[in-house]
């Protein structure tokens, strides 16, 4: 795997699902909407019932979000990248993309991206990823979204090993044709969003990714809402 950083965005074409792009609304997005913040390397759960949207946008740019959804009736189902690329045919997620359950059920469908650049490969950072992977930590105690999933998903009863495979919202991962990843610095500007709507009654986890090198050296904000 390939880690890379760059100094900044960067002014290269952007690809978008079959949505197509949306156009940011005049002015600031917070403008008189209560739109609850996950401070850098934070995380939360809640109930996202059927038919409720998710919005989660990235305030700054560049800036990783871990997704995790059980059914809120039986948390031995839950969110499955293998089904999800499966029924998909592909391992990218924008607009349409239905995110399926490992029992093959409709949890969640994407109906909004301004991004257009997202992972269903990876798991979620754990200490172990640090560990691993950041021999410069030198083993240090370390913020990780398995941690901030497990910690905040524990209040609705959701065991750990539940856990898998995240949607790793705005991370901008890539394969090269011998199969080497490479995680290059997300292409999200300040104020990208994508939206989820709820396919029935989820337990969501959400974080703002811990993993320095995920979100180019800086571990920063992510904003989220619920509707409807």
């Amino acid at each position: 795997m390939t880690i890379s950083q760059d100094t900044g965005s960067g002014s290269g074409d952007r690809h978008f699902g079959p949505g197509g792009p949306v156009r940011q609304p005049p002015g600031g997005y917070r403008d008189d909407l209560e739109v609850p913040r996950l401070e850098p390397q934070t995380g939360t759960a809640f109930v996202l019932g059927a038919g409720q949207r998710l919005t989660v946008i990235d305030p700054s740019g560049e800036q990783v979000s871990d997704f995790f959804a059980v059914m809120a009736d039986d948390h031995d189902e839950w969110f499955s990248s293998g089904r999800t690329i499966d029924y998909a045919n592909s391992t990218a997620v924008t607009t349409g993309s239905v995110l399926y359950s490992n029992r093959s059920h409709p949890m969640a469908t994407v109906v909004e991206d301004t991004c257009g650049s997202h992972d269903i490969l990876l798991t979620p950072c754990s200490q172990q990823t640090f560990d691993l992977l950041y021999p410069e930590f030198g083993g240090a105690p370390h913020p990780s979204c398995f941690e901030n999933l497990a910690t905040n998903l524990a209040e609705f009863d959701v065991d750990p090993d539940r856990i898998s495979t995240t949607l790793n919202i705005f991370m901008n991962v890539w394969t090269e044709r011998d199969g080497e990843l490479h995680i290059d610095p997300p292409t999200s500007r300040p104020g990208d969003r994508i939206v989820l709507r709820a396919e029935a009654d989820l337990v969501v986890g959400l974080t703002a990714c811990s993993a320095e090198k995920s979100n180019n050296g800086v571990c920063k904000p992510i904003d989220f809402r619920i509707d409807g």
